[in-house]
């Protein structure tokens, strides 16, 4: 009896699908994660945009990029998430007749106590974490709805699965801690990112929206990228153990990068790591029981509109 062949042929995190002619752009693309992201779509022949706030890092990132993958096409923008109101020039100054997917993936996490504001008075990471995604996403709509089926991928953090959000101190103006205040702004994200793509199937739009999450990803046990990110003996030997429940930046990224290629994926859903949400490859998993409080989702979409000046359908979902 002959054999048939299996109607899906397994995900290979190494030998993700070719992805010529499309266009990609992933935010904080010049390092940890985010460059791994970028280097790991690159080698699928797309066109990836190094989303960046520092110029000289986003060129060492491409360069680097460019070593390692041959004839990869790498663009850069300069994008400060912080600054809301740069963020329509900067997605103008892409220059693309269209976008097939954003990873949304920059970030800033502060160790020390002191809380910090942005120009336009935001505490600096829901600003950067949240309310700069949620405005580049309004911005970048015309270029999204012009592919034919975009995706919105949004990285949120492991730290984020303790957290609960208090809509009434969405800016941690009381009682700030910087570990709860960051696990808050990357959960505020991953409702966002869970709500656009219940309005998104509202209207019928075609693009999509996907949460993923890194889970454990140290430094340690990330392979170096002179001069983007580099490993010395000691700190490998030294992470070797922490091996054995988490991982390096890499495979932190493959989550996100199988977010963007894979068509099986649908909209809504949240992948991570295989194993306890910490290592191994990706896989999806059950929405966390506070994500699926699509109250909470909505009370905060309209609170981070208004906090950002931004139109509630963001372009996307009129």
């Amino acid at each position: 009896m002959k054999a048939t062949a299996p109607r899906h042929q397994p995900w290979d995190v190494r030998r993700p699908p070719r992805a010529e002619g499309k266009n990609f752009l992933v935010t904080g693309g010049n390092a940890g994660i985010g460059y791994f992201v970028a280097e790991q779509l690159a080698g699928t022949g797309a066109t990836v945009v190094l989303g960046s706030r520092n110029p000289a890092k986003a060129e060492a990132a491409a360069a680097s990029i460019q070593s390692r993958v041959p004839g990869a096409r790498i663009l850069q923008v300069r994008l400060d998430l912080a600054e809301l109101a740069s963020l329509r020039r900067s997605v103008e100054a892409l220059k693309l007749d269209r976008l097939d997917a954003v990873v949304h993936n920059a970030g800033v996490a502060l160790d020390d106590p002191p809380r910090r504001e942005t120009r336009d008075g935001h505490e600096l990471m829901f600003a950067t974490n949240h309310l700069g995604h949620l405005a580049l996403t309004r911005w970048l709509a015309p270029l999204l709805s012009a592919a034919p089926a975009a995706r919105i991928v949004t990285v949120g953090s492991f730290a984020a699965k303790s957290e609960r959000l208090d809509l009434d101190d969405l800016q941690s103006t009381e009682g700030y801690r910087p570990k709860r205040t960051y696990g808050r702004s990357k959960l505020a994200q991953m409702h966002f990112g869970l709500e656009l793509d219940r309005r998104l199937r509202a209207v019928g739009s075609p693009v999509t929206s996907v949460v993923v999450h890194p889970g454990g990803a140290l430094d340690s046990l990330t392979p170096s990228r002179p001069p983007v990110q580099v490993r010395t003996s000691g700190e490998r030997l030294r992470g070797l153990p922490a091996g054995l429940v988490v991982q390096g930046k890499h495979a932190g990224a493959w989550p996100a990068v199988r977010a963007v290629l894979d068509p099986r994926i649908e909209g809504g859903e949240l992948w991570g790591p295989r194993v306890f949400g910490l290592r191994g490859e990706p896989r999806r998993e059950p929405l966390w029981s506070h994500l699926t409080d699509t109250a909470v989702a909505a009370q905060l979409w309209d609170a981070s509109c208004d906090l950002a000046d931004i139109d509630p359908n963001l372009g996307l979902v009129a």
